[in-house]
């Protein structure tokens, strides 16, 4: 049994949020800068050309590259022949973001009641997704979640008769709808299968994938440049304003599911889709 002391737990939840909040993955770079040499609309590549100089400040300076800062969510694997020692796993998560968001001046955005609206004043508590596995280590992945996106995110129960054609016209309306409040060009994580929460837990955690990396499944695979096509051709483009690069990305990840249902999920991100990973 391998024992992992909870403050190694803490400063490398720290460490991640305040690196994720000021960088951007390197597949993301290399996908806004692909969209800026297609991209037909002039003001779209201005656009463009900002968010790149944007994201080159940001890492330069460190400073988040949004103001939005978002709520902290954690995806943790666990190996079962893993011991922590020291505070409760959860407790360390919690401090590890309540130091993030302190240490790193992140605005700190999180309320302790929907409707009360008294903000926590650390950003805590983090949203956290166990997962048991084999081995003898640790998984970490964090996504400071902005809501300008979130906000934009939908579930659907469709019927099974619904079919890939049902699903399509979900994923591109829902695209449609939000317009430019998700912050363009933007990333689309879709969970179908499960339950009405399992799909949208699948489409949050869709959005950790790479972009340079496509379903497994080849026919999900198509599915995903299919609905990237279809959404681009909305015209919405940067911030709303016309061109191709509405999307620089579309996930599809699935679960079994009942056989009187499809559910369907679709989470948005804007372009900055934030995320670090790191073992311990």
């Amino acid at each position: 049994m391998r024992e992992v002391k909870s403050d190694i737990i803490r400063d490398t939840i720290r460490s991640m949020f305040i690196e994720a909040s000021c960088s951007l993955t390197s597949d993301i770079k290399d996908k806004l800068l692909e969209y800026r040499n297609i991209e037909i609309s002039d003001s779209a590549c201005e656009i463009l050309d900002r968010i790149i100089e944007n994201a080159e400040l940001a890492l330069k300076d460190r400073i988040p590259i949004c103001q939005d800062t978002g709520m902290s969510v954690v995806f943790i694997e666990i190996g079962q022949d893993v011991h922590v020692t020291g505070d409760n796993i959860t407790d360390a998560i919690n401090e590890g973001v309540r130091r993030a968001y302190k240490d790193g001046f992140l605005r700190k955005s999180i309320v302790k009641d929907p409707l009360n609206r008294i903000n926590t004043g650390d950003n805590t508590p983090a949203i956290i997704y166990y997962d048991i596995v084999k081995g003898d280590k640790i998984s970490i992945k964090v996504m400071p979640k902005g809501f300008g996106s979130e906000n934009m995110s939908a579930v659907k129960m469709l019927k099974p008769s619904d079919g890939v054609d049902g699903i399509i016209s979900f994923v591109v309306d829902t695209v449609k709808k939000a317009g430019s409040n998700p912050c363009p060009p933007i990333i689309v994580g879709i969970g179908i299968g499960g339950t009405m929460e399992k799909a949208a837990l699948l489409s949050k955690k869709t959005l950790l994938r790479s972009l340079d990396k496509r379903n497994t499944n080849n026919y999900y695979a198509e599915l995903e440049n299919r609905l990237l096509i279809e959404i681009n051709n909305l015209g919405i483009g940067p911030q709303g304003l016309g061109g191709i690069s509405t999307a620089l990305g579309v996930s599809i990840e699935t679960f079994p599911t009942h056989i009187a249902g499809l559910p369907v999920a679709v989470n948005i991100t804007c372009h900055a889709s934030r995320h670090k990973e790191a073992v311990i």
